[in-house]
């Protein structure tokens, strides 16, 4: 089961971005990296508060993603997408 297509927003030059970004390509994420600073409503939303993962409008978290974070996180969303077992 594919996993949703994930948005990165990052900053360049920020450690934190890039770890998350090495992170979620070691775990087959797909995923968009958005620059918050190509956009002022985006600057404005995130200020200094990124990497910041989203699913849509979901923020899944902000700041260090571990690689272990972003394995719990990845259970996560493939249970989701596999929804309610029946009985």
């Amino acid at each position: 089961m594919p996993l949703p297509r994930l948005t990165l927003y990052h900053r360049p030059g920020c450690h934190l971005c890039e770890l998350a970004a090495q992170g979620l390509d070691a775990l087959g994420f797909a995923y968009e990296a958005v620059d918050v600073d190509g956009d002022p409503a985006l600057r404005a939303r995130h200020g200094d508060d990124v990497p910041v993962l989203a699913l849509g409008a979901r923020v899944l978290g902000k700041g260090a993603f571990s690689r272990a974070r972003l394995s719990s996180l990845k259970l996560l969303l493939l249970r989701e997408a596999l929804g309610p077992r029946g009985g």
